[in-house]
């Protein structure tokens, strides 16, 4: 009668092979059906985003290069032609023309205003495309376009040049270029050493450019030959 027993405390422990509880079940196949659904819509966004052609710009065309503004301190003409600048961009491919001078074109508005262009190629690619390359501008606003004799490196009218279609002289973007000349003599002795044929500037069409414009399949390069 002294003494009192005391009853162990039961403990309760669960097998380690038996199945979780069914709350805990229900949890987990909640969580994995809502990871599937946030993959799942992941990758739908992703498709729809790239499927609709969501890019940052047109392949063919690098950047919005601005016009250079006429400077009346040079002392030059309003249109005559000028040195380009090192900042100077061209507008079609997006290059530094002043790293080719070899190469360089320029087209100059009635206000002075004046692109400058790696090459003729993309002098000829512009004035056929005014407006798609300078917005809100046109054709009608381009007062004078020269070009650099390959030769001598003087600027030349580019309507009064003659140029070489088809030779293999690389231009700045390494590929097929037209080098130009400001004497005809000059463009056939230089067709006769490299290959290709004289052409005036009223017989460079568009589509004779088309094969000449590689700018989203060449890289470019800083210097031409």
């Amino acid at each position: 009668m002294g003494q009192t027993l005391e009853r162990p405390l039961a403990v309760h422990t669960r097998s380690a092979g038996a199945p979780p509880t069914v709350w805990s079940a229900r949890k987990m196949a909640w969580i994995l059906g809502l990871s599937m659904v946030l993959l799942l819509g992941g990758a739908w966004l992703l498709t729809a985003f790239v499927g609709t052609g969501a890019t940052a710009a047109p392949e063919d065309i690098c950047l919005v290069a601005p016009p250079q503004p006429y400077n009346a301190a040079s002392g030059l003409a309003l249109l005559a032609p000028r040195p380009v600048p090192s900042d100077a961009r061209c507008p079609v491919c997006g290059m530094f023309p002043a790293r080719a001078p070899q190469w360089a074109a320029q087209a100059i508005f009635k206000n002075g205003d004046t692109h400058y262009f790696d090459s003729p190629v993309s002098l000829y690619l512009y004035l056929h495309a005014v407006q798609r390359f300078s917005p809100g501008r046109n054709a009608s606003e381009v007062a004078a376009t020269f070009v650099t004799d390959l030769g001598t490196r003087a600027w030349t009218p580019a309507a009064q040049a003659h140029y070489v279609q088809g030779s293999r002289a690389m231009g700045p973007m390494r590929n097929g270029n037209l080098p130009a000349f400001a004497s005809l003599d000059a463009a056939r002795k230089f067709a006769d050493q490299q290959g290709g044929q004289v052409l005036r500037a009223d017989q460079i069409t568009p589509t004779l450019l088309a094969p000449l414009d590689s700018r989203s399949a060449q890289a470019h390069s800083q210097h031409g030959k």
